[in-house]
């Protein structure tokens, strides 16, 4: 397996958290920018510890929950459109960046589901 520096997915993840972090700056509900930030960086890290799981069933299931905390956070950016922290057009490229991400997962659980 690579480094998780020259995983397409992980590195991804990185600028979605950045990209979250920025969007939040100006975000006074603790609780919302709290559960948004650490969604993203769930997907970050949980594709890190699954690469070093030791094993494809394990990393699967890191996967799995990082492919759920993409649809977390891809739902909670209706929420930051609705409260004016993103725009129409930044919360749909920001999903865009999530749409990727998440497909890219889906591949990796797949290639890992078939390979013993």
């Amino acid at each position: 397996m690579k480094p998780i520096e020259e995983m397409y997915i992980w590195r991804e993840s990185r600028v979605l958290v950045n990209i979250i972090y920025d969007m939040m700056k100006m975000c006074n509900d603790y609780s919302f920018k709290n559960q948004i930030q650490r969604a993203a960086i769930s997907i970050m890290n949980n594709i890190a510890e699954g690469a070093e799981s030791g094993s494809n069933a394990k990393y699967v299931n890191f996967l799995n929950i990082a492919k759920g905390s993409c649809s977390e956070v891809h739902s909670m950016l209706y929420l930051c459109e609705d409260f004016k922290y993103c725009s129409f057009d930044e919360r749909e490229r920001v999903q865009s960046k999530i749409k990727q991400i998440s497909v890219g997962i889906a591949r990796l659980i797949n290639y890992l589901s078939k390979t013993k």
